[in-house]
């Protein structure tokens, strides 16, 4: 069975994007040797790709190539006029079916992609195996957070954590059903 993992970065204070859903404050972060955090590694681990359709838009304005070509890619959405475009397959009817039944597949892990209130909704109704977190060296002050308020309380077993020379702190979470 496949797990789906987050993976993501977050500032200090919990957020994976400022308030108007931008993510160049990651950008601005001092890494000399250029450390990709395991994310190559982590990318080789997976063929499927979820988020919602606001960081699903979000990537499409990076001014760059969609990158998560070669991967099957899902984004959830209420919009049931959206079904397929040239980079992913949207899901608006019975996601938490949908997305079970992608975890029984056969294949390589998915990538929770996020935002927010996806992450929460997955959270919510059993679908995280495993969060997998990198503590990024600042505070936004505001922003998307990585879970909503609406997030059920949830118990997790760190199974790894590393930190680097920028001051990156990676922390594994399995989560405990």
């Amino acid at each position: 069975m496949k797990k789906i993992i987050v993976y993501a970065a977050t500032s200090l204070d919990g957020m994976i994007a400022k308030a108007d859903g931008s993510v160049d404050w990651l950008e601005e972060l001092p890494n000399p040797d250029q450390l990709d955090y395991g994310y190559f590694d982590f990318y080789d681990g997976i063929d499927t790709t979820i988020m919602g359709n606001k960081t699903y838009q979000q990537v499409l304005g990076f001014d760059v190539p969609f990158p998560y070509n070669g991967k099957a890619n899902y984004v959830l959405t209420r919009n049931e006029a959206l079904t397929k475009d040239e980079n992913v397959e949207f899901i608006s009817k019975d996601p938490i079916e949908t997305l079970h039944n992608l975890k029984e597949s056969e294949g390589k892990d998915i990538w929770l992609i996020g935002g927010g209130a996806i992450n929460t909704l997955l959270l919510n109704n059993g679908l995280i195996d495993q969060v997998i977190v990198h503590v990024m060296p600042v505070i936004l002050g505001d922003g998307i957070p990585l879970f909503n308020k609406e997030a059920k309380v949830s118990t997790l077993k760190l199974i790894e954590s590393k930190s680097y020379p920028t001051g990156v702190i990676e922390m594994r979470y399995d989560l405990e059903m």
